[in-house]
Formats: structure tokens, C-alpha cells, sequence
């Protein structure tokens, strides 16, 4: 894995109302990835970027959505999404770097 690499597989954090409850509950942080990112490159990523320990990384890929504009259909891309639990005494802050 380049240093190159684990820039890019990281695409954005999810903040939502589940995310931050899992944030603040179980020590859980969501993010949006590449969809050929493997779990060993989400776990290296969030550790070099975040300076933290990963515990473990689950990956869920969220289905494309069927959508309609004045009467056309079209379909929205699938993405995939990743839940990285931190080992206890790590936190990620995404406010302080603003």
C-alpha cells in the first residue's frame, strides 16, 4: 500500500444522527470509502491519518437507488461505507480541525 493510496481511500466521514450515536456510544465512526478499498487499507488509512488504533473495520455497500425526474428514471450510483471501531482511549474529533 502507497502513501498515495491511503490518501485516497478515505472519501468523506458520514455525519448523521446514527453515526453520531455510535460515535458517542460505542466508539464507532462511519465513513465513506473507495469501492475497492479492502478492510487492511480502511485500517491503515484511519490510523495514519487519525493517529489512532483501530480495533476492527466492518464494510457495508449500499445498494444503488432508483430515482425519477420528470418522469425519467435513473439510477444513482452505489457507494460503499465503512464502521471502524477505535480501540478504548482513542476518539476522533472532526470539529477541532476546522
Amino acid at each position: 500500500m502507497t502513501p498515495e493510496r491511503l490518501l485516497q481511500v478515505l472519501v468523506a466521514p458520514q455525519m448523521s444522527e446514527k453515526a453520531t450515536r455510535l460515535g458517542d456510544k460505542h466508539n464507532q465512526y462511519v465513513f465513506k470509502v473507495l469501492n475497492d478499498a479492502t478492510k487492511p487499507e480502511i485500517k491503515a488509512a484511519v490510523e495514519q491519518l487519525f493517529t489512532v488504533q483501530v480495533a476492527s473495520v466492518r464494510v457495508l455497500n449500499v445498494a444503488p437507488r432508483t430515482k425519477q425526474f420528470k418522469g425519467r428514471v435513473g439510477v444513482r450510483q452505489g457507494w460503499k461505507k465503512a464502521y471502524v471501531s477505535l480501540k478504548d482511549g482513542f476518539t476522533i474529533d472532526f470539529l477541532s480541525a476546522a
